[in-house]
Order: C-alpha cells, then structure tokens, then sequence
C-alpha cells in the first residue's frame, strides 16, 4: 500500500469516527428538545392550575366581602343589644343583696325576679 492509501484509510476512519459522534450528539439534542417540550407543558399546565386557583381565591375573596356588607347591620344591631343587656346587668349587680348574707338566696331572689320581668308582654 502506497502512502496515499494509507491517507485515504485514515481519512476514512477519522470521518467515521466524526459520524459515529455527531449521531450521537444528534441524538442527545433531540432528546434535551424533547425533554424541554415536556417541561414546557407541565410549566403551561402549571400556570394554568394557579390561575384557576387564583381565580378562585378572588371570587371567594368578592363573596367573603359581599356576605361581610350584608352581616354589617346585623352586627351593629347585636351590639346594640349587647350594651343595652351589659347596662342592665351591671343594673342588677349593682343593687344591694335582697338578702343580706345569703348569696344563694340573694341569686335565686334576682332570678325570680328577672323571670317574672321577662314574662310580661
């Protein structure tokens, strides 16, 4: 064989050899592509879920304010009663015992009495 053979084989095992690893990396490529294209749409189903969610959390969010408006006058009504229930029980207290050294007494004595008012039209 002639040196220029021996050229020729080399060039030809170095050639294959370049092919065999731009296969491979063809190869690798398109698997990261691939790869890529999955994340990609888990990301897109991702986003989707948070927007959903978040549209949600906003729509319980208007609820939450719109039951808040409308429980707001019942509030001030039971704080209303609340007080006016609060001045007549320190009322109560602040009288003298009906009878003098005997609390249990003096309870059952105030509860008659409150059951009797409460009784009335």
């Amino acid at each position: 064989m002639t040196p220029l053979h021996w050229l020729l084989l080399g060039s030809m095992a170095g050639n294959g050899l370049l092919g065999w690893a731009w296969l491979g990396e063809r190869d690798a490529v398109a698997a990261a592509q691939a790869e890529v294209s999955a994340r990609g749409r888990q990301l897109a189903g991702a986003q989707g879920a948070a927007q959903a969610c978040t549209a949600a959390v906003d729509a319980l969010r208007a609820q939450a304010d719109q039951r808040s408006h409308a429980a707001a006058e019942a509030r001030r009504a039971a704080a209303a009663r609340a007080q006016a229930r609060d001045r007549r029980a320190d009322d109560i207290l602040a009288r003298p015992m009906p009878v003098p050294g005997d609390a249990c007494a003096s309870a059952q004595a105030r509860v008659q009495a409150w059951l009797q008012e409460r009784s009335k039209p």
